[in-house]
């Protein structure tokens, strides 16, 4: 990377130019009238970008071992973008059961009104997807882990089956990063981040970001971007390319913690399942071991059983774990997700309520020993709500 260019600006500086605008002037009539040919990458109106935009864009493909990428207000957006980019009325669409619950919402309450064939897989269906694919599927939606639930996904088998039958696939990677797997590599289409998460790294952005190799594919979501609306901030750009700055660094101590919390969990008796495919213990660990490089910093626990209010002892007892939807900052946080969620989906691996986890950059002995107040206090509430459940 070039910090100076002296020829064309005197001013050299190692933070880059935050390029604001939202409308492109043009040098003459058939410039301006020729103005769609500059795209997929050139500037024809801000919504598609501003040198800022395509700077970070150039970023993360680079990171994702891509070609193109293009980039969206929020992590949600980078997905639904992708889908109706290339979904259209009359096509098959297959959805991981473990996916983003937003997307599993756009699919069945938008996408299945305007004529769209959507279905939901087992996440551990792996080379059995294929027995799934009909003449009209259009794309396999991937997640692994899943969101919640953790289940992990073979991506080498499923995009094998995919490719030899003409069909596209999207996979949300947010939970390892490019850094730990780069699915363009393992035969994905389409690589999604929510650059929210590890990428923008302080909890003050929302971001999302789509990677390819195909340039039709490419010019293809540039346009479905700019008809959209999707535009993003170059303010926004901006903070999340210095949050790319030290992502190596943060994810290597972020997810070194998680490992270590997560198995320190594992041996706590109130905690009757940990949900974290870098454990042995985890169903998907082979997978994981064999096509990963590294874990996110994200987990699931599941407790032993108790009415929900007992719940409230648990996360009430935590001083150094905020709850708060999002994750993957520098702070940890703590979510619920309640046992009606699980018992409403076709294929989750259990019907208890689950707690998720993200893990900052604070001490984990800190953390470890705040967990432990808080299973403490969930044990206690437990036997006086209800004397038979002592003993875990």
């Amino acid at each position: 990377m070039s910090f100076t260019d002296h020829a064309n600006n005197p001013y050299a500086s190692l933070s880059p130019a935050v390029w604001r605008g939202s409308t492109v002037v043009f040098d003459t009539f058939e410039d301006f009238v020729g103005r769609k040919s500059r795209q997929p990458d050139g500037y024809s109106y801000g919504i598609t970008g501003t040198p800022t935009t395509r700077g970070l864009e150039q970023r993360i493909a680079d990171l994702e071992h891509g070609k193109h990428c293009i980039v969206t207000p929020s992590g949600a957006s980078a997905l639904m973008t992708t889908v109706m980019g290339f979904v259209r009325s009359g096509d098959h669409l297959l959805i991981s059961d473990s996916c983003y619950g937003a997307l599993k919402a756009f699919a069945h309450n938008w996408l299945a009104r305007l004529g769209v064939e959507v279905e939901f897989y087992p996440p551990t269906i792996d080379a059995g997807i294929e027995a799934l694919i009909k003449p009209n599927t259009k794309m396999i939606c991937l997640e692994a882990p899943g969101t919640v639930t953790m289940e992990m996904q073979d991506i080498d088998t499923i995009t094998a089956i995919a490719r030899h039958r003409g069909v596209m696939t999207m996979m949300d990677n947010t939970w390892a990063s490019p850094l730990y797997f780069r699915p363009l590599e393992h035969g994905v289409d389409f690589s999604i981040e929510a650059a929210t998460k590890f990428f923008g790294g302080h909890s003050d952005v929302l971001m999302g970001s789509i990677s390819m190799n195909n340039a039709d594919d490419y010019a293809t979501l540039r346009e479905t971007q700019s008809t959209l609306g999707q535009s993003v901030s170059p303010e926004d750009c901006f903070l999340v390319m210095r949050g790319l700055d030290t992502l190596k660094v943060r994810l290597a101590e972020q997810c070194r913690s998680s490992l270590k919390i997560a198995r320190w969990l594992e041996a706590q008796p109130m905690v009757q399942q940990v949900l974290f495919p870098a454990l042995e213990s985890h169903p998907g660990h082979a997978i994981w071991r064999e096509q990963f490089d590294g874990n996110g910093c994200l987990f699931s626990i599941i407790l032993q059983p108790a009415p929900e209010a007992t719940f409230g002892a648990f996360f009430n007892a935590l001083q150094h774990f905020p709850i708060g939807a999002s994750w993957g900052g520098t702070h940890s946080l703590i979510a619920y997700y309640p046992a009606s969620q699980q018992q409403t989906r076709n294929f989750s691996p259990t019907e208890e309520p689950i707690v998720r986890i993200s893990i900052g950059l604070e001490d984990p002995d800190v953390l470890i020993a705040d967990l432990d107040r808080a299973l403490r206090c969930y044990e206690l509430a437990r036997i006086q709500v209800h004397p038979g459940f002592q003993g875990g």
